[in-house]
C-alpha cells in the first residue's frame, strides 16, 4: 500500500483518474478513522470528568467537535478544563482533516499547473516575422 502523502513527482506525467480516485478515497477514509478517534477521545473526557452518560458525552463531544459548542453545562473544574483543550484542539484538528481529506485534489491542480508551465516553455517558439520590402511606385 502506498505511503499516505506518496505523489509522483514534478517531472511525472499526471497520474490517471484510477490512480487520483484511489487516493482521494484513500485519505478521505483516514480522515473519517481520525475523526471517530479524536470523537472517542472526546467522549471519554466528558464521561471521566463529568461522569456523563455515553449518548451525553458523545452529544457534547461531537458538538464541539463540529464547531458548535457543548450541550450541558460542566460542573467540574477538570471538566471545564478538559472541554476547553478539547474545544481549542478540536478547531485546529478540523482544519488538518480538511487539508488531509483535499491533499489529493491540491496536489492534483498543482501538478497540472506544473505540466502546463512546462509544456509551454519547451513549446518552439514562432520565428519572428520578416518585414514586407518596401513598395516602389512606378
Amino acid at each position: 500500500m502506498d505511503q499516505l502523502y506518496h505523489f509522483e513527482p514534478k517531472a511525472h506525467p499526471l497520474a490517471s483518474r484510477r490512480v487520483f480516485f484511489r487516493r482521494q478515497a484513500r485519505n478521505v477514509l483516514w480522515s473519517f478513522g481520525l475523526i471517530v478517534v479524536w470523537l472517542v477521545l472526546g467522549m471519554a473526557g466528558y464521561m471521566g470528568f463529568e461522569a456523563m452518560s455515553t449518548v451525553d458525552a458523545f452529544v457534547n463531544a461531537a458538538m464541539i467537535l463540529s464547531g458548535m459548542g457543548p450541550i450541558g453545562t460542566l460542573a467540574t473544574t477538570s471538566g471545564k478544563i478538559f472541554a476547553g483543550l478539547y474545544a481549542i484542539f478540536s478547531g485546529i484538528f478540523v482544519f488538518g482533516i480538511a487539508g488531509l481529506a483535499l491533499l489529493p485534489v491540491f496536489h492534483r491542480m498543482l501538478h497540472r499547473f506544473h505540466l502546463q508551465q512546462e509544456a509551454e516553455a519547451n513549446r518552439p517558439k514562432p520565428a519572428p516575422a520578416k518585414p514586407n520590402p518596401p513598395k516602389l511606385k512606378k
